[in-house]
């Protein structure tokens, strides 16, 4: 396993210091596609109780912690291509919004550049909470429907974050930190692809949370095992689409 995935199996952000990503134009860059199916037996998850706000929130709440779509492919894996010193600029806008009371999304992967911010859709008291490993990322209480924290300068370094509603139990989510925009997350299909890469031979490595409960917290909150990641050797050609696929089991 490579030192970025042992950090991120062990959710320890404790990583050397590195070199700042630095933007350049890529010229004849390539991409990265592939895929992550689930393999074996699917575990059955129950559905989460809901404990407060239930006349917003609902009596209970899908589990996330391992949703399929077609063919077995997992949604909210992250691939991450590692590495990359020099390469596309990024910026994307990205939103973790508390929406129907459940984090949306529930995985999200970001990297340098991007504006990340916390919204709060519902009418009713969110107080979202991230966790770069023990440690507090940031802590937001946000009262009111429509409101919205920027926290970009909170995550500026490598890892996952852990997200909790400290007000709702049920609700988690996470957020990958990585230190190039070289990274995605898996759709619904379990699908993942990554433009403009600079070619070359890279690690490529594969992030899942993990789904199979061992438990419940001491404020209720499902406890699943730990987090699954897998790593592959990539050449990608200039101007050329590789492929690489993931088992999750």
């Amino acid at each position: 396993m490579t030192a970025l995935g042992a950090a991120l199996a062990a959710l320890t952000l404790a990583l050397a210091p590195a070199a700042a990503y630095e933007v350049v134009t890529v010229t004849d860059g390539g991409a990265l596609a592939g895929s992550v199916k689930f393999a074996g037996a699917p575990p059955k998850l129950d559905p989460i109780p809901v404990n407060k706000n239930r006349e917003v929130c609902g009596e209970r709440k899908p589990p996330e912690a391992l949703v399929l779509g077609p063919d077995r492919g997992v949604k909210g894996g992250v691939v991450l291509i590692e590495g990359v010193a020099r390469g596309k600029k990024g910026g994307g806008d990205v939103v973790l919004d508390n929406a129907k009371c459940l984090f949306v999304a529930h995985v999200t992967a970001v990297g340098p550049g991007d504006r990340i911010r916390v919204k709060n859709s519902d009418p009713i008291l969110h107080n979202t909470h991230g966790f770069l490993g023990k440690p507090t990322a940031f802590n937001l209480a946000l009262p009111n429907k429509d409101q919205m924290i920027d926290i970009t300068r909170r995550l500026g370094k490598p890892g996952v974050v852990r997200v909790v509603c400290d007000a709702h139990p049920h609700m988690v989510a996470w957020l990958v930190v990585h230190d190039s925009p070289y990274v995605a997350v898996t759709d619904e299909r379990g699908a993942f692809r990554i433009g403009e890469v600079p070619p070359g031979t890279y690690k490529v490595t594969m992030w899942h949370a993990g789904f199979r409960q061992k438990g419940i917290d001491k404020d209720g909150r499902p406890v699943y095992d730990d987090p699954k990641t897998a790593t592959k050797e990539v050449t990608i050609a200039p101007k050329a689409t590789a492929t690489v696929d993931f088992e999750l089991r």
